[in-house]
């Protein structure tokens, strides 16, 4: 039997453009032969759907596509995701299905049994679990399909009471099936080779795990669908990024005429969080994702043009550099924007940054407007001596005069804001934190680093001087981040055990850091959820990025 997976990226909602590329890819297959075709979790409608689930209109398009799909599955099969409708009263409306489509008919229904509702995941709150087990007769064969988390489970996991593949066993399936949307994080790679290995020497089965690829604003989808035997052994990995079709032959007598690609002594057997924070971490696969996220953002909103305000820093360096390499240099504009207090260098880094990237770029002095600021408030402020009020309305000026030519030309504004810099506060409302999308906030200040010089592998793009000068922020003289924050190689270690490995101020203390460090660390954190709460989304490429994927209370009193 020769089968087919499909890695595609899909536009949420967008059913005619989905329906299209699916059965495109159906088409193909059939062309090259092929006698079962996998696609990735709710790929009919994209991943995730969230509240569009609520319309029923959106279910209706759903299984409308189905239908069209359908008649397409005539001498292939199809194996796709869609929602389907609970037909008893009890519980919610909905089931997270795979369709198995054949003859232009569909022969059976799988429903997905374990829910995740946990980081950016939410099922729960749509979707009815599986109550039956079943395994899907197709050419003679017995298929053992499961849906994304339900392969997560295996019998071990308190979170769970039930266990698919144990149930589906009891029917003798000679294959394991998974699809799957299982988004990018920089260790999560590692984690879905080692629960497909687990899978498949635990029941003596081969399986074949078609992920999605493409970017849903915050959420990066990855790819690296891949083909593993029942000794472990990988027989086929697609790739990360991109999308893309492979086919494995299958034999009668369970094994693959495909050679091995890695044996399964070389597949990890576990998703490993690193104890301590590795700012070069994945730095490779990090780049892949961001720019997949800038490009499908702006692919699947209709935007054309991005807009950055560069200042000569690190953080406005890399998002430039990173718009450019994904939209295309001609499609970015830079805004210069110095003050009294910006340093010359700053102002010759930026335009030789944007010179080396081809990009236009704009200069407006900010000083004059902030004078005018100044005079108009002096009765107000009653002359107090200049503070963060000042250092803010400098920002602010610059958040609105790069907002009047975003609105003016229609460009999106990228944001430049780290995760450092996020975590701690240390930003302006309404000023550096506006934009449409934040490109490197889910980055540590170090991680930001880390990816500058990735950037600069093959030759300088970000001119040494930005990477080597001391960070500042520049809105009064001879700033630097350091006056107001720790050092970010003794920051940023802190931030991560407490954010991405939920360590406690104890535990934090007990791997040797300052406790009077770490209160004042975990303070900051803890009381700018406010400014969060307000900021533009993500794109995730973290175990735990502020959004969606972590939800803590504005006014919660925990180690503040």
């Amino acid at each position: 039997m020769k089968i087919f997976l499909a890695q595609q990226n899909y536009h949420i909602g967008n059913f005619e453009a989905n329906t299209a590329k699916i059965i495109a890819a159906i088409e193909d297959a059939k062309n090259q032969n092929g006698d079962l075709i996998v696609f990735s979790e709710l790929s009919v409608c994209g991943y995730p759907p969230r509240d569009f689930l609520e319309f029923n209109d959106f279910i209706e398009q759903g299984l409308a596509a189905i239908d069209k799909i359908r008649q397409a599955a005539d001498t292939i099969g199809v194996l796709v995701g869609c929602p389907s409708r609970n037909p008893k009263i009890e519980g919610k409306d909905l089931f997270n299905s795979a369709y198995l489509l054949y003859e232009k008919e569909i022969k059976g229904i799988v429903n997905k049994s374990l829910l995740p509702n946990y980081d950016i995941f939410d099922e729960y709150r749509y979707f009815e679990s599986a109550y039956e087990w079943n395994v899907l007769r197709f050419k003679g064969k017995k298929l053992a399909v499961t849906i994304g988390e339900d392969i997560w489970n295996l019998g071990d996991d308190p979170l769970y009471r039930i266990c698919p593949m144990d149930e589906l066993i009891k029917q003798q399936p000679d294959i394991m099936i998974n699809l799957s949307a299982s988004p990018f994080d920089y260790v999560h790679e590692d984690g879905r080779k080692s629960i497909v290995k687990r899978n498949v020497l635990k029941y003596n089965l081969p399986m074949v795990y078609c992920n999605t690829i493409g970017s849903q604003t915050e959420i990066v989808f990855d790819g690296g669908s891949l083909v593993m035997n029942a000794n472990g052994d990988l027989l086929t990995e697609m790739p990360y990024f991109t999308e893309a079709m492979a086919s494995v032959i299958w034999n009668d007598d369970g094994t693959f005429s495909d050679g091995v690609v890695r044996t399964s002594a070389t597949v990890k057997d576990a998703e490993l969080m690193p104890e301590k924070f590795e700012p070069n971490k994945s730095i490779s696969k990090i780049h892949s994702a961001i720019i997949l996220g800038i490009r499908d953002y702006f692919g699947k909103m209709g935007f054309k043009r991005a807009i950055v305000a560069s200042s000569g820093g690190i953080d406005s360096a890399v998002v430039l550099a990173l718009a450019c390499e994904a939209l295309g240099a001609e499609n970015v504009n830079a805004l210069l924007l110095p003050s009294q207090f910006s340093t010359g260098h700053s102002v010759a880094d930026a335009e030789q940054l944007s010179k080396n990237l081809g990009n236009h770029y704009d200069i407006i002095p900010i000083k004059g407007i902030f004078e005018e600021f100044e005079r108009s408030l002096k009765p107000v402020f009653n002359n107090l001596p200049f503070n963060v009020a000042e250092e803010n309305l400098q920002s602010r000026i610059r958040g609105a005069l790069v907002m009047a030519l975003s609105n003016k030309f229609g460009s999106i504004l990228l944001n430049t804001s780290n995760k450092s810099e996020l975590a701690t506060g240390y930003g302006t409302l309404y000023g550096d934190m506006a934009g449409g999308i934040g490109v490197i906030g889910d980055l540590y200040k170090m991680q930001v680093y880390a990816l500058a010089r990735y950037i600069n592998r093959g030759k300088e793009i970000i001119p040494n001087n930005i990477i080597e000068k001391a960070p500042s922020a520049e809105l009064r003289h001879d700033q630097k981040d350091s006056d107001s924050l720790p050092e970010y190689d003794v920051l940023d270690p802190i931030l991560y055990q407490y954010i991405e490995r939920r360590q406690g101020p104890k535990e934090i203390i007990n791997i040797g850091n300052d406790p009077a460090l770490v209160s004042r660390i975990l303070k900051l954190v803890n009381t700018n959820e406010y400014k969060r709460n307000q900021f533009c989304p993500i794109i995730r490429v973290s175990p735990k990025a502020f959004g969606i994927g972590r939800r803590v209370p504005i006014v919660g009193k925990y180690l503040s």
